[in-house]
C-alpha cells in the first residue's frame, strides 16, 4: 500500500511538473511574439498574460519581472530549448572545437546560422530597448560579454590546432569571431539587405578563413 501511494504521488508530481513546464513555455511564446511585434516597452505583463491565457498573477509568480521574461526568452532562443545547459557545454560546441581548423570554422558558421534564425528578432528587441531602459542596457552588455566569452573559447580551440594568420592572438581572433558572427550583422545582411541565409553563411565562412587561417589551410 505504501509503495502504491508513493507511486501515485510520484505520478501526480510528474503531471504537475509537466503542466507547469507547458504553462511556462506558453507564457514565453506569448512574450516572444508580443516583444517582436510591439517592442519591449509597449508590451505589458497584462498583455503577455492575456496572450498566454493565464492570470497576470501567474506570470508575476513565475517570472517576477518583465526583464526576467525577456532574458529567458533570449536564453531559450539561443539554446533552442529550455535545458539549463551553457553553450560551451552543449554537444554541438564540443564537436565544433574538436574539428580540424577549416572544418571548425565551417561548423561554427553553420551552427551560428541556425541559432540566428531563432535569436535575431529577440536580439533586436533587446538592442532597441537598451537605448531607453538602463536595466535592459545592462542585460545587453551582459549578453555581449557572454558572446565574447564563448568566442574566446572557440578562438582558443582554433589556435591550439594551427598558427593563426599573421600572428593573430587569441584575443584578436575572438574579436573577429564576435564581429563576423554577430546577430546584428546577420540582421543587417539577411533581414534588411535581403541576403539569403546561405549567402550569409558563405560570406561569414570566407571572411573567417581569410582573417584567421594561414594560407596553407
Amino acid at each position: 500500500m505504501a509503495a502504491s501511494r508513493r507511486q501515485a504521488e510520484a505520478r501526480g508530481t510528474g503531471v504537475r511538473a509537466a503542466k507547469a513546464a507547458a504553462t511556462r513555455a506558453r507564457m514565453l511564446d506569448a512574450a516572444r511574439a508580443l516583444f517582436v511585434e510591439r517592442g519591449y516597452a509597449a508590451t505589458t505583463m497584462q498583455a503577455i498574460a492575456q496572450e498566454a491565457g493565464v492570470a497576470v498573477q501567474t506570470l508575476y509568480f513565475t517570472f517576477a519581472t518583465k526583464r526576467a521574461i525577456l532574458k529567458e526568452v533570449l536564453d531559450v532562443a539561443v539554446a533552442g530549448d529550455t535545458e539549463p545547459v551553457a553553450t560551451l557545454d552543449r554537444p554541438w560546441a564540443a564537436e565544433v572545437m574538436a574539428a580540424p581548423p577549416m572544418e571548425q570554422l565551417r561548423r561554427h558558421v553553420d551552427a551560428t546560422a541556425r541559432i540566428h534564425e531563432r535569436v535575431v528578432p529577440v536580439v533586436e528587441v533587446l538592442r532597441s530597448a537598451a537605448a531607453a531602459d538602463p536595466e535592459i542596457a545592462e542585460l545587453w552588455q551582459t549578453t555581449v560579454s557572454q558572446r565574447h566569452t564563448v568566442m574566446t573559447a572557440f578562438a582558443g580551440a582554433l589556435a591550439a590546432k594551427t598558427a593563426l594568420r599573421g600572428g593573430t592572438t587569441v584575443a584578436r581572433a575572438a574579436d573577429v569571431l564576435l564581429a563576423v558572427l554577430a546577430p546584428e550583422i546577420y540582421h543587417l545582411l539577411v533581414l534588411q539587405r535581403g541576403w539569403s541565409p546561405e549567402e550569409w553563411r558563405e560570406w561569414a565562412f570566407d571572411a573567417l578563413v581569410r582573417q584567421l587561417l594561414p594560407d596553407e589551410e
